[in-house]
């Protein structure tokens, strides 16, 4: 299994959100602030969001305090939801050209790695929907990393 660049970038995008929103409901956050924190090239994100938004993870606001928002409260939106947005089906991941024929395939050795690959795919599907990005957040809060820009505005 291998999760794509568009997905790594997505988990990392959708958690910069509910970590810098800071549990504020409809705070946007700039996707150049997320694109900057995360190293992240801004169009590539612009794509990746609109993929989320379509999944209706997240939402956008246009205007000088635009920017993107979480849709739902960050414990209500599960690391599955987001990989499943930007990669599909968790299962398909583990799909084989040879299981397409499975049920024309005769008692082998190839039944036994289907039926494998299925359950490896449960318990993957499964891991990932038993984490939340609230418990990303948790995570990020426990390891120090700074909210914010860590900028000081000045104002003259």
């Amino acid at each position: 299994m291998r999760l794509s660049t568009k997905t790594r970038y997505g988990v990392r995008a959708i958690f910069d959100v509910a970590y810098h929103c800071q549990g504020q409901n409809n705070l946007a956050i700039q996707a150049k602030d997320i694109a900057r924190r995360e190293e992240v090239p801004l169009r590539y994100l612009e794509q990746i969001f609109q993929d989320l938004r379509r999944a209706g993870l997240v939402e956008s606001k246009r205007g000088p305090r635009g920017g993107y928002f979480l849709k739902r409260s960050p414990d209500k939106i599960k690391l599955g939801d987001v990989v499943e947005a930007l990669q599909g089906p968790i299962e398909d991941m583990f799909r084989l050209e040879d299981q397409e024929d499975e049920k024309d395939t005769p008692l082998n050795s190839r039944k036994i790695t289907c039926d494998l690959w299925r359950e490896l795919a449960d318990h993957v599907n499964q891991w990932f929907q038993g984490i939340t990005i609230a418990d990303l957040v948790s995570r990020g809060a426990e390891l120090g990393i700074p909210r914010g820009d860590g900028q000081t505005m000045y104002f003259i």
